[in-house]
Formats: C-alpha cells, sequence, structure tokens
C-alpha cells in the first residue's frame, strides 16, 4: 500500500468496512486514522469506540478485522515486546535504544504501559531520527535569508523569501524524501503560503 501511492486510511477503512476505494466516507477514513495511529499506542475496543463514537462491539469488530487482515502487524508487535522483556531495550532502526525497566514489573497497569511504548517507541522513534536527519540537511541547502522555524511531529517550517518559496518547497520534499532508503517510499506534501495559518 505505501509503495502504490495508496491512501494508507482509505485504504484501511475500505478493507475493513468491505468498500471500494472510492465508497469510502469521510467518517470511514477518519475511524481507520484512528485506528492506524491508535495501534502504535496499544488501543484498546474501549479507547477506539471514546475516540470514534463506535460501540463497544463495533470497535472490537474493528480491531479483529484490521489485525485479520494485517497479521504480519501482530507478530511484529509481539516481537517488540518479546525483545524488550528478553534485552530490557527497545531501539530505533538507528540503534538509539531506550530503556524498558518496567516491562516486566507485576503491575499489571505498569506493565501495559511499558509494553505499549515497547510498540510505540521503534516506530516513532525512527520517524524523529528521521526528522533530525533531515533538518541537518536542509539546514545545509538553505540560502542565509532562509531560516528553519519549527519542527512539528514529522513537518518543518521554514520561512523564506517569496521569490524563493517555490525552490525551498521542492528542496525540503527532495530533501526529507531521500533521507533515507527505507522499503517504503516515504511521502513529503509541501505547502507555502504568507503565514503559518497559511498552510
Amino acid at each position: 500500500l505505501f509503495n502504490k501511492d495508496t491512501d494508507i486510511h482509505t485504504a484501511t477503512a475500505a478493507q475493513v468496512y468491505g468498500r471500494s476505494v472510492e465508497d469510502v466516507t469521510k467518517n470511514m477514513r477518519r475511524d481507520a486514522k484512528v485506528i492506524n495511529f491508535g495501534i502504535l499506542y496499544g488501543m484498546s475496543p474501549h479507547g477506539l469506540s471514546v475516540a470514534t463514537g463506535m460501540t463497544h462491539d463495533q470497535a472490537t469488530s474493528f480491531i479483529d478485522k484490521y489485525f485479520e487482515l494485517r497479521k504480519p502487524l501482530l507478530g511484529y508487535m509481539d516481537s517488540l515486546k518479546e525483545h524488550a522483556k528478553e534485552d530490557g531495550y527497545v531501539e530505533t532502526l538507528f540503534g538509539r535504544r531506550r530503556p524498558m525497566p518496567d516491562i516486566k514489573s507485576s503491575n499489571f497497569m505498569v506493565r501495559s504501559a511499558a509494553e505499549r511504548a515497547a510498540i510505540n517507541m521503534p516506530i516513532q522513534g525512527t520517524e524523529a531520527d528521521l526528522i533530525k536527519m533531515a533538518m541537518i540537511e536542509v539546514d545545509k541547502k538553505l540560502d542565509d535569508d532562509c531560516k528553519q522555524l519549527l519542527q512539528i511531529h514529522d513537518s518543518i517550517l521554514v520561512e523564506c523569501p517569496k521569490d524563493k518559496a517555490k525552490d525551498v518547497a521542492k528542496m525540503l520534499k527532495e530533501t526529507m524524501e531521500g533521507i533515507y532508503k527505507l522499503p517504503v517510499k516515504l511521502t513529503v506534501d509541501t505547502t507555502t503560503g504568507e503565514t503559518w495559518g497559511d498552510l
């Protein structure tokens, strides 16, 4: 899906709801987006029902269907938890480690939080590593009258003269998409505007 220029949230909604991509509504896509990101945090049926307004039974069915369609993902998540239990840490793609001292806690709530962190950190941490790598490269390529102002999640906000905006946006896209070769394509969207609110 990631290498086919398919919107992952729309594709997930189509699969889970048993619809064609063209028949996916905004609400269906929104629900799929919640579960796609919520999985990284170990979202429960209760959490999904609160976030989307689904009933508990609908949320349970949605999550079950999601994992039925993505069996390797469940195995990957289990392997991250096992790695954390065996080695006491998890790490990003680039080897940055996070110790997981609570992964063997006898307290269910503490252990569950550590298990969610063990699943989340390699994914979110790798994204953080990638954006920092991109920021370093972008900084090398910016003219003196252009500045990186903010980094928000997976976005970089740059201020530059209006006549350079198009070229800076092109450079940002190329730099961010090419920062590291992954099995899946990194896709970056750029926008320009006179104020942050315009973006």
